[in-house]
């Protein structure tokens, strides 16, 4: 059928075109012809710079030495000596676990009352007078001592103003790793993000002193308040978009080789006996953030998994023969009854001792990701582990993630997971695109899409003028055209997520995103207002109305609200001309206000961080009837609510 990402696509319609007059005239239908998938609008991680140092609350890098070389100066990254301390990262003889080999090393010269050493963040530490901070690391001395030692852990300015101290004393003798646990309470917030959190070591003699750290942590108040949770204003942001689900563990981080893939039981229990590894996009992934801190958002989010699996294929290029495919086929067996399995399997009982006896929620499954780029070896693959998986949980829906069709699936998959990145036009022109397809009781998860250039032949190669830095007005508005269409066709359509989601603006490896960050605030770009202003307005079911051109500039489609009764128009405008529309309802009664909210603004206009609110939505009230009369202004996303009946 039809083969997608990084490719030029045709654009295929069925229906009726409307002559493009002064004022448009579309009727709607009082009768429904679908459902609409409370999963249709959701989110798609994938750790490029937005778990550990985004998502993840987590305010300190490189806390635990992880997946680095011992005596390099790239091993202390983030991490510098003060007050005439030594530091160096050593492969621990005797480490505090076998996850974490490596440890900080620091030697004192005695009574020295500013020796120690700092971590500058991920880019940077906020401190907020408001917040109560959790600070925790791990000790030991190499060689007992029979003096004891001060330890004084600070929040300081780079040019040395305390915001927040707190000291404990140690002795000398401990020679077994031990943890220092206590609290950070700034006496005032500071002005910008240049801050550190500082470890002082003081001993009582006058003797150079040597302790080894590791497993550092600096915790903000987290969203909902958990431990090891994620950042409250980042959180507080995807879930104001209104989404359902969360595709996870994310994306392409599932592994660049066989032995660095994503595997879930490396990412639970205490973090010492967590290893980290190294992520597709060339850092360390403490795995901090790991698969029960994922679901534990996902139910505080109100939002359900769409989880991947491992399935043999690694970015690298290497596809694990059929007959080595079983060990991978029960760790993902393993996987899924870690989220859903109960007491009885080893994986739901591990679950339950970690604080979470009740399965979460857990109802489609990916079989890979991307394996497109693997399409001569993805026929076996999938076979094996849709039989298997399939078998295990028949009540799961698995979705293949080669392209639909090509190669040639046996089984036929249930689902396929659709990715296309492309020009804001593209999106316009393609708003039919799913119209085609054949109703064979085939499902899609259009998984990752996005307009990320102006320019169709700088979509994946070096960026070029047209790649965009931050979504603009003009791609918000052509993802909002091709999202009428997934709403148009979400008796096929039950999922689909804009990628990437988050993007910290100090480590960027690939733009546009849907939210940009640094370590104090949290910009929400167009395209993230068009999502919003979609999931936020979701109605239960699709009203059919007269149809797009497929050749304009002006997509729309209609849904209804059982529960309040209101009708939904959602419009969007990708043209730089205003169009004057005409929406007839077939209704008994319609109220003679509805709400307005619109997203418009000049084509090339952004959120960036330096101004974050260039583009927003405004809510007004308009006059409503049987007959809406409504002028869309030229690149915008609008959604109109009326009451009827």
């Amino acid at each position: 059928m039809y083969s997608l990402r990084h490719r030029i696509f045709t654009a295929l319609a069925v229906g009726v075109a409307v002559c493009q007059a002064a004022v448009t005239t579309v009727s709607v239908s009082a009768t429904a012809s679908h459902a609409i998938p409370t999963t249709l609008f959701g989110q798609m991680f994938e750790d490029i710079n937005s778990g550990d140092g985004g998502l993840y609350a987590e305010m300190l890098q490189n806390r635990a030495f992880q997946q680095v070389t011992p005596g390099t100066s790239a091993a202390l990254s983030s991490w510098s000596a003060t007050g005439g301390a030594n530091i160096t990262v050593i492969a621990d003889s005797k480490p505090v676990s076998n996850a974490l080999p490596n440890s900080l090393q620091v030697s004192v010269p005695g009574k020295a009352t500013t020796a120690g050493f700092a971590n500058s963040g991920f880019w940077g530490i906020k401190v907020n007078s408001s917040w109560t901070y959790t600070a925790s690391f791990f000790f030991k001395f190499p060689a007992s001592s029979s003096q004891s030692v001060k330890f004084t852990v600070e929040l300081r300015s780079a040019s040395g103003k305390t915001f927040a101290s707190q000291s404990t004393t140690v002795s000398g003798t401990t020679t077994a790793w031990k943890q220092v646990q206590l609290t950070l309470k700034p006496t005032s917030s500071a002005p910008d993000l240049n801050n550190q959190f500082v470890v002082l070591v003081q001993p009582s003699g006058s003797a150079a002193t040597t302790v080894d750290f590791t497993m550092f942590s600096l915790f903000p108040p987290t969203f909902k308040g958990r431990a090891n949770g994620m950042r409250m204003d980042i959180a507080e942001a995807l879930v104001e978009m209104g989404p359902k689900f969360f595709r996870f563990p994310g994306g392409n981080n599932l592994g660049q080789t066989t032995a660095t893939r994503w595997q879930w039981n490396a990412t639970v229990g205490p973090l010492v006996d967590r290893p980290g590894r190294v992520g597709d996009w060339g850092y360390v992934n403490t795995d901090g953030l790991g698969i029960l801190e994922y679901l534990q958002f996902f139910e505080d989010a109100g939002m359900e998994p769409i989880m991947a699996v491992w399935s043999g294929y690694s970015l690298g290029g290497t596809s694990l023969a059929e007959n080595q495919l079983a060990p991978f086929i029960q760790q993902a067996i393993d996987q899924i009854n870690f989220v859903i399995g109960d007491s009885s399997t080893a994986p739901g009982a591990l679950r339950a001792s970690l604080g979470h006896p009740e399965p979460f929620t857990l109802h489609y499954v990916e079989i890979g990701n991307e394996d497109f780029f693997a399409a001569d070896t993805y026929p076996y693959r999938f076979r094996d582990f849709f039989g298997n998986l399939s078998h295990a949980f028949p009540q799961l829906t698995f979705i293949a993630t080669s392209d639909v069709g090509d190669p040639t699936l046996t089984p036929t998959p249930q689902a396929y997971d659709v990715h296309v990145y492309q020009t804001p036009s593209w999106f316009a022109q393609n708003a039919f695109y799913y119209d085609s397809f054949a109703r064979t009781g085939q499902r899609y998860f259009e998984g990752e899409y996005a307009a990320i250039s102006t320019n169709a032949n700088d979509l994946f190669g070096t960026p070029a003028d047209g790649r965009l830095s931050f979504p603009t007005v003009q791609s918000a508005s052509g993802e909002a055209a091709f999202m009428t269409g997934l709403e148009r066709n979400s008796d096929i359509v039950f999922a689909a997520s804009y990628a990437p989601l988050l993007q910290h603006v100090n480590s960027t490896q690939w733009t546009p995103d849907l939210v940009s960050f640094d370590a104090g605030s949290v910009v929400r770009s167009t395209s993230f207002y068009a999502q919003k202003l979609f999931a936020t307005n979701r109605g239960d079911v699709f009203l059919p109305a007269t149809l797009p051109s497929q050749t304009g500039t002006v997509f729309w489609s209609v849904s209804k609200l059982n529960s309040t009764q209101e009708v939904i128009i959602k419009v969007a405008n990708s043209g730089n001309s205003s169009a004057d529309l005409a929406f007839t309802l077939p209704f008994n009664t319609v109220a003679t206000s509805g709400t307005l909210q619109l997203l418009t603004g000049p084509a090339t206009a952004s959120n960036t961080p330096e101004a974050p609110n260039t583009v927003v939505p405004k809510t007004s009230t308009i006059t409503t009837g049987k007959t809406i009369d409504f002028t869309a202004p030229g690149f915008s996303v609008s959604v109109i609510r009326v009451v009827a009946h």
